[in-house]
């Protein structure tokens, strides 16, 4: 393996983790969503990846989503809310992510 698909897995493993990071600060739209995540170049993803996840989610019902009219013609855009059983689902994954750094630091000797 070399480092590109080492940094492509641990990026797939933690996609998912960040979208809903965002989508808790705010209801997002994709787009909104994409150009939020490519200030980050190592989790920065394309919209065949985002889309099928945002659907994925919405699917387990860890998000919903509604259409708000677009304004100024502007189309209309589907935002994306987080539900109470996509805040549990994310405080489960911010404790796992805090213990998975935790290790990592003490593994590393810091």
């Amino acid at each position: 393996m070399n480092i590109d698909d080492w940094k492509s897995q641990i990026k797939r493993g933690t996609l998912e983790f960040c979208i809903l990071l965002l989508i808790k600060q705010q209801s997002s739209y994709g787009y909104e969503i994409i150009s939020a995540l490519d200030k980050y170049p190592i989790i920065a993803a394309k919209e065949n990846t985002i889309y099928p996840l945002l659907r994925r989610l919405l699917k387990e019902e860890y998000i919903s989503s509604s259409w708000q009219e677009g304004t100024e013609g502007l189309p209309p855009r589907k935002y994306y809310s987080l539900t109470n059983k996509g805040e549990e689902y994310l405080a489960a994954m911010s404790v796992e992510w805090e213990n998975l750094i935790t290790a990592i630091k003490e593994i590393k000797g810091e």
